[in-house]
């Protein structure tokens, strides 16, 4: 039976190419890969509209979600008019990406791991713009975390507010029409927006100087330092390659950063940056019994489990769950809905993915009985599960408890990043209390979200590409859709300037003040 994974995680995603064609006039090529200057005629850009109009109307579950069939209208006439004319590969990128963020699906975009490696290098690697520190969005302004300049000019604490006299909150107001995200989360994207020396091409980086051209390498920094001082400062902006040394991320940890810390006699952390651990050999399932065992040995008041930074990945959290309860854990999840059953033909030639058997779902899809936002659908059953009966709207599935049970309290720290499975796992503790949340707002939506399996779209005059999820799920309650929100914290716990020049974990703070109480 074919694996869908339930969720995508861009770093994994194979970068395809796609040949540029009806481009006028070339430019030429440089030590960096295609000029974002090379330019494209009206007709070229409007097939790849139509490409992509058909295409999402097609396939795409969530289009509706947000949206009404007058309102994507709209949008598609939007982006029609935005590519009126002859405009630049940097022009086009940007007004296919900002299309994609009207669907507010934190999975519709078009992404950087999936463009072509002469876009990566023509659009995401070029210059030294690169603002040189790691930085948190606080009241539209950057707080530092980490000082990349190597003169210490830019301490952590450090607020910049204007960037060679760019306010910050109208930087910041730009890049939110473009950010991802599922619904109305903005909490979402301004997390896509920070710098925190995570990602191979930062969001931030990638658009910052395609919005703000007249950029240079050189800029000026309005300041207010940790003391409360305003200062201006001229920086070096860093380039692509020292962005990417700089990262917190080892390629060649074989354990994905995962890490059991129980140097505290009270407190067990098991950080987990990322569950993205689709091609990894690595017995990570096999880890988190170990770190049962462990806890059972030498046992602590409290467990954290840190999972910021944290998009998603593989559902880790069912190889966690089982550990935090004493009965069979119930899971009821809505039924995952796709829009055909089998690709139109026109259609195939645009579309890549690694599991062809997503452009004939054949028996495994079958008519959903409702109308959802007005859209047909149709019922996709779980991988190796039997056929869903007609009607079904909730799936039940059942964990069962598995020893050794972890019988202290249980802490959770989430942040806006936690926007798929990791949001899941939140939820679920949450509304089984088992955990306490602790942190910021969550990524996400209570509405669900689209996913599980993707098309690569591959819009050939351009040489662009933009993800089309496949899955979709509609969570309801008593009737009615869930509010267009993420998770709030049981315990809300965010830096300010002061914490992060004294370098507290606030969060962890918070925890430990719990415990005392």
């Amino acid at each position: 039976m074919r694996l869908v994974p339930r969720l995508l995680v861009a770093s994994l995603l194979l970068a395809l190419s796609a040949p540029m064609a009806a481009q006028s006039p070339p430019a030429a090529q440089d030590e960096v890969g295609i000029a974002p200057q090379m330019t494209f005629e009206r007709s070229s850009l409007q097939a790849d509209v139509d490409i992509v109009e058909r295409t999402y109307t097609a396939l795409h579950p969530g289009l509706y979600r947000y949206n009404t069939p007058a309102q994507m209208r709209a949008h598609f006439a939007d982006l029609r008019k935005a590519l009126d004319g002859s405009r630049t590969l940097a022009q086009a990128y940007l007004a296919f990406s900002e299309f994609a963020a009207t669907v507010q699906c934190g999975h519709t975009w078009a992404n950087f791991s999936n463009q072509s490696k002469d876009v990566q290098r023509g659009l995401f690697e070029r210059g030294r713009v690169r603002v040189p520190a790691e930085f948190l969005w606080r009241d539209g302004r950057m707080l530092v975390t980490r000082d990349l300049t190597g003169k210490g000019v830019l301490p952590p604490g450090t607020v910049i507010s204007a960037i060679d006299g760019i306010d910050t909150k109208d930087v910041l107001a730009r890049l939110m029409r473009i950010a991802r995200a599922d619904g109305g989360n903005d909490a979402k994207r301004r997390d896509q927006l920070q710098v925190q020396g995570l990602e191979k091409w930062e969001p931030f980086d990638v658009y910052l100087p395609l919005y703000f051209p007249q950029l240079g390498e050189r800029m000026t920094l309005r300041t207010t330092t940790p003391a409360g001082a305003s200062k201006d400062v001229v920086v070096q902006g860093l380039d692509y390659a020292q962005r990417l040394a700089a990262r917190h991320v080892e390629a060649d940890d074989p354990h994905a950063g995962w890490r059991l810390d129980t140097s505290d006699p009270r407190i067990a952390v098991m950080k987990m940056p990322t569950w993205a651990l689709y091609d990894t050999k690595w017995d990570w399932k096999g880890w988190i019994e170990d770190a049962f065992v462990q806890l059972d040995k030498s046992p602590r008041a409290a467990l954290v489990v840190d999972l910021r930074g944290n998009e998603g990945g593989l559902d880790a959290g069912d190889a966690l769950l089982p550990h935090l309860v004493d009965a069979p854990m119930k899971l009821s999840e809505p039924v995952r809905l796709v829009r055909y059953r089998k690709v139109a033909k026109p259609l195939l030639p645009y579309l890549e993915t690694w599991d062809p058997s997503f452009k004939d779902w054949g028996d495994d899809a079958q008519p959903y009985a409702k109308e959802i936002d007005g859209q047909r659908y149709f019922t996709l059953r779980d991988d190796d599960a039997p056929p869903i009966a007609p009607g079904t709207e909730v799936i039940e599935r059942t964990l069962a408890p598995k020893a050794p049970r972890y019988r202290g309290r249980v802490f959770v720290l989430i942040d806006a990043s936690n926007s798929s499975a990791t949001f899941q796992f939140a939820e679920r503790v949450r509304a089984a209390k088992l955990a306490t949340l602790v942190g910021e707002p969550t990524g996400g939506n209570q509405r669900g979200i689209n996913g599980g399996a993707f098309f690569f779209l591959q819009l050939t005059n351009t040489g662009l590409e933009v993800d089309v999820p496949l899955i979709a799920r509609f969570p309801m309650r008593d009737g009615k859709a869930p509010p267009d929100a993420g998770l709030t914290p049981d315990i809300a716990a965010s830096p300010k300037p002061g914490d992060i020049a004294a370098g507290t974990d606030v969060a962890m703070a918070a925890v430990r003040a719990a415990l005392d109480k």
